[in-house]
């Protein structure tokens, strides 16, 4: 700690650390041009960097030099219950390698404050239109994931510095927005920024706050939890300037789509962005919220706000304590973290969006950065004309309308807006189409109390749109069983089925099995749609229905006045209904449990929760890489859901077959994200998408199969993919994955690392990585190699009948030789780029990963003591 740099926080009994004062002593006039992200993380290693590395790792900050790492102490951890039980999986089987080799197990435990929140368990099993759905959903989801529960229970004792949100109370990510956040922190009579890293890629919804909170895979996660400092190089930091206002009629969420899709074309892939400008200005902590949630869409790291009135006032709405909002200013004005502070910030790189250029918009129909103006429905040969047959769902069938995930219920603005659509729709007499499964899913309680205040919820639920769960559902795949009647019309028609949901994911595949694809749309959108009742309707134009004197009514005709959303809210949204749901609820989480013993008592016969094997066998051998043979050759944006879907299992599927065998029900059969706490289920995900296209397996004429398949080498057998997961397995023969552009972009799971490190793969070459997935293939000690500029499997003329090998020395960024040695018995050299980006990295991956690192330090440590 440098003791130099603490003083007294004017008008408070607090003491901070003087950034400014440092940074100017090795610069002087270098403050007021560093941008928020750069004096954050300035103030983070006066606080905590060692005083003799002070000085040169400052100034990689104040020069905007990349060439060193430096370390970030983030000040706590929040969880979801999929990643966050899994890493707490980890630590438990870390407890017992540790007591295993004769250490103490009960001193592993997080350093770092964990908060888990239970999620990510419940599918929509019963939907919006039935009664009690609520309790029914809630009923399945205790009795099916009851080994899961058991387990989290026991972490609440077993474990120090863990509180737990249970089953039922809403999204991390809102929670976070709501609550968890301070935005400063205070410990041991010093004042802080908030930080934080999430195990989910929309942890950034708090850089809405001006709180740095990025998306990190469970092994990461697991590292900060135990103390270690994420080691990083400074950031590509991007100025983005928002201009203009938002029209009449236009929505937060369709902004941040026409966002989503400008800054992916802008190439901000890791970079963290900051929003300025008379037009962020402008926008409600609500809107602000969306941006930052949607930034692993844009692929981005953080998408930052500085604190400002607007931040004031949404922590006063929000139901904060008044002394803490005092403390926010206060400390905000004093660092130069207010937004008016920034003026003169520079940055490398500056883009302008202008609002007022957005108009109503969906995304789709397979990426949430695919945007989709509802103008171009009809040019683009989404909407077209349909027959409609008495008694047959129509082409283009919205099987499932869902209003979910925190990046749209976390806006007052769009959860009115659609309340207000449902009572003009409900007052001319419009209905849901019968097929269409609706649900609301807000990601807090609140929502559901504001609706309520405003006496919309009768109206949502007269169209089916009751509250289902407060959890995360049909947005990360848990859309539950369809009615099994329209299911079987699906089939046996092979009709194009498709979604419409509120969320911030559309990949292919992930929404639900029997939904050909899907769309993102705002809140009041997916209430309109339901009443189509099919995407090839033109949303704007065409005719929903009739009122009773049979006049046509369309979308203007039931679209409600901003004049009326924005006095709805005022009247509405009130700090008493936070505190009435938070502070109950967080005063549980942190009641005082009895202790309880060290090491979990596992059960055999669970698919849920198993003991893990990252310390036995040919993971905790030598990585040799030689002789690898190609598990898969893949395309571009490859995603986390490919790798390892979320989604329902399919009596069908290698998984489903496994639980079967088990004993398990198929209804039970539940999601293949709750199973990752049981590597012997969870690794039978792996590349179990449908939707997979493995370029080694094509058809007689030479196209490339859709499906969960690979091809077994030499043999040249062509099986699903998890049969030679196998064969590969058997045999111990070391594997390679060789992929296109943006692979491993989408969630955070750390699965899809896992699950091809279980298989064997010990390298994947790829034309680039997205900055998750990439932490979490180290993590696992898998090396990722990057393709130079112009080469690609396609100018390689690779087809999966290879073998590999790397040879080179494993340092920050050092050019290998990847050895292809071709079935004619040619060998190519071709020159690959280590993506171990600091010496860190190399660390973790040199000792087989991050749980395999940590298990020897801890046991030298205790031997030294």
């Amino acid at each position: 700690m440098n003791t130099e740099y603490r003083k007294k926080l004017p008008g408070t009994d607090l003491d901070y650390f003087d950034t400014r004062e440092a940074v100017e002593k090795i610069q002087p006039g270098s403050y007021e041009k560093l941008p928020y992200t750069s004096r954050i993380l300035a103030e983070n290693l006066v606080r905590r960097c060692e005083p003799e590395k002070l000085t040169e790792s400052l100034k990689q900050i104040i020069e905007r030099k990349r060439d060193l790492d430096f370390p970030w102490f983030p000040a706590r951890v929040v969880c979801h219950d999929i990643l966050g039980q899994t890493a707490l999986v980890d630590l438990a089987g870390l407890r017992d390698a540790i007591a295993d080799q004769g250490g103490d197990p009960a001193k592993v435990n997080p350093v770092v404050p964990t908060q888990l929140i239970v999620d990510h368990s419940l599918a929509v099993e019963h939907p919006g239109f039935e009664k009690n759905a609520f309790e029914k959903n809630r009923e399945v989801e205790e009795r099916r994931n009851e080994d899961r529960f058991h387990f989290i229970n026991w972490t609440k004792t077993a474990f120090e510095n863990v509180d737990v949100i249970p089953p039922g109370n809403g999204i991390m990510h809102q929670i976070n927005l709501e609550k968890m956040s301070p935005v400063v922190q205070v410990k041991n009579g010093v004042a802080f920024p908030d930080t934080c890293v999430g195990t989910d890629s929309h942890t950034p919804m708090v850089d809405a706050l001006g709180v740095i909170s990025v998306g990190v895979g469970g092994l990461e996660a697991e590292s900060v939890m135990l103390g270690r400092a994420s080691y990083m190089r400074l950031p590509d930091i991007v100025g983005v300037e928002l201009t203009g206002k938002l029209q009449p009629g236009i929505t937060g969420t369709d902004m941040v789509l026409a966002l989503t899709e400008f800054l992916r074309r802008e190439r901000v892939v890791g970079a963290y962005l900051e929003f300025y400008g008379e037009g962020a200005s402008s926008l409600s902590l609500g809107d602000r919220a969306t941006i930052a949630n949607m930034t692993p869409e844009y692929g981005a790291t953080a998408g930052m706000f500085a604190i400002d009135e607007q931040t004031i006032d949404y922590l006063k709405l929000t139901g904060r304590d008044d002394a803490q909002v005092a403390l926010v200013e206060k400390f905000a004005k004093e660092t130069g973290l207010w937004a008016d502070s920034l003026k003169d910030a520079e940055y490398e790189r500056v883009l302008k969006f202008d609002l007022s250029s957005v108009t109503r918009n969906l995304a789709g129909p397979s990426n949430p950065h695919a945007l989709l103006p509802v103008s171009e429905l009809a040019n683009r040969g989404i909407a077209k004309e349909w027959k409609e047959e008495e008694g047959l769902m129509p082409d283009g069938a919205v099987i499932i309308a869902a209003i979910t995930s925190c990046t749209n219920t976390s806006n007052p603005r769009n959860m009115i807006a659609a309340g207000l659509i449902a009572r003009n729709a409900n007052k001319l007499g419009l209905t849901r189409k019968p097929w269409v499964k609706t649900s609301l899913a807000p990601g807090s309680k609140t929502v559901k109390m504001y609706l309520e205040e405003a006496d919309l919820l009768p109206e949502l639920q007269q169209l089916g749109f009751d509250v289902v769960a407060f959890a995360c559902t049909t947005c990360n795949g848990m859309s539950g069983a369809l009615d099994p009647v329209i299911q079987k019309e699906v089939i046996d028609r092979d009709l194009y089925a498709t979604a419409v949901l509120s969320g911030n994911r559309n990949f292919d595949g992930r929404i639900h099995p029997y939904a050909k694809q899907a769309f993102l749309a705002s809140p009041p959108l997916v209430v309109a749609y339901s009443i189509a009742g099919t995407i090839r309707f033109d949303i704007e134009k065409d005719t929903l229905g009739y009122d009773k004197d049979g006049n046509p009514v369309t979308l203007k005709d039931i679209w409600p006045s901003d004049e009326e959303i924005d006095a709805i809210v005022k009247q509405s949204v009130k700090p008493e209904q936070f505190r009435e749901v938070y502070i109950p609820m967080f005063d549980l989480a942190k009641a005082e449990s009895e202790k309880g013993d060290p090491l979990y008592n596992w059960r055999p016969q669970s698919t849920y929760i198993r003991r893990p094997p990252y310390w036995e066998g040919a993971l905790a051998g030598e990585r040799a890489l030689k002789g690898m043979r190609p598990l898969a050759v893949l395309g571009d944006n490859i995603t986390t859901d490919h790798l390892s879907p979320s989604n329902a299992i399919l009596a069908s599927s290698a998984a489903g077959e496994y639980l079967a065998k088990m004993g398990l029900p198929e209804e039970d059969f539940n999601s293949y994200a709750t199973h990752r706490g049981d590597h012997l289920t969870a690794q039978r995900a792996t590349f179990a998408n449908p939707k997979l296209l493995n370029e080694m397996v094509r058809n007689e004429n030479g196209e490339v199969k859709q499906g969960s398949l690979a091809r077994v080498e030499p043999e040249g057998q062509v099986t699903r993919m998890w049969e030679a997961i196998e064969t590969y397995m058997d045999r111990k023969q070391p594997l390679i994955i060789i992929a296109g552009a943006d692979y491993g972009q989408g969630s955070s799971r750390d699965w899809a690392a896992k699950g091809v490190r279980l298989a064997g793969v010990e390298a994947i070459v790829a034309e680039g990585f997205e900055r998750i997935h990439r932490t979490n293939l180290i993590g696992m000690g898998v090396l990722p190699l990057e393709f130079l500029p112009g080469t690609t499997r396609t100018t390689l003329g690779i087809d999966g009948t290879e073998t590999y090998d790397v040879v080179g020395e494993r340092t920050p960024g050092a050019t290998l030789t990847l050895l292809i040695h071709r079935k004619d018995g040619e060998t190519v050299e071709v020159p690959v780029k280590c993506r171990l980006d600091t010496a860190e990295e190399v660390s973790i991956y040199e000792a087989g990963g991050v749980l395999q690192r940590f298990a020897k330090d801890f046991l030298e440590a205790e031997a030294t003591a």
